[in-house]
């Protein structure tokens, strides 16, 4: 459980990088300013990564709080508390995946519409 806490909060972190750099991208200049909708579409994938950025640090405070009550759990003797504890790891397990798979498809979405909309280098 203890490799499992250090590898999401590694790739979260890894996470927070990537936006730093997507959101400059986002805030920049290169971007053919005649698209349809262009600063709307950009506005819209901003919020979306500015509510990921939210829910990237509740997933990192709930990492760290699990890893605290992991070195707790080796003084309890009881199997209740060990099984408890089990399924909140699984909880957790399932909602660090989940921000990852929907945070890989915010980048996807964003990669495709940024780089199908980039300004062209004149000869």
């Amino acid at each position: 459980m203890r490799d499992d806490l250090q590898n999401w909060k590694s790739y979260i972190q890894f996470i927070g990088d990537e936006m730093v750099f997507i959101q400059k991208l986002l805030d920049s200049y290169i971007f053919e300013p005649r698209t349809p909708n262009l600063f709307e579409r950009l506005e819209n994938f901003k919020q979306l990564f500015n509510a990921s950025k939210q829910q990237r640090a509740s997933l990192l405070e709930s990492i760290k709080i699990h890893g605290n009550r992991l070195g707790g759990i080796f003084e309890c003797t009881q199997e209740e508390s060990d099984s408890q504890y089990y399924e909140n790891h699984l909880d957790l397990k399932a909602n660090v995946t989940g921000y990852i798979k929907s945070y890989l498809d915010q980048k996807k979405e964003v990669y495709e519409y940024a780089g199908s909309i980039l300004k062209k280098k004149k000869p």
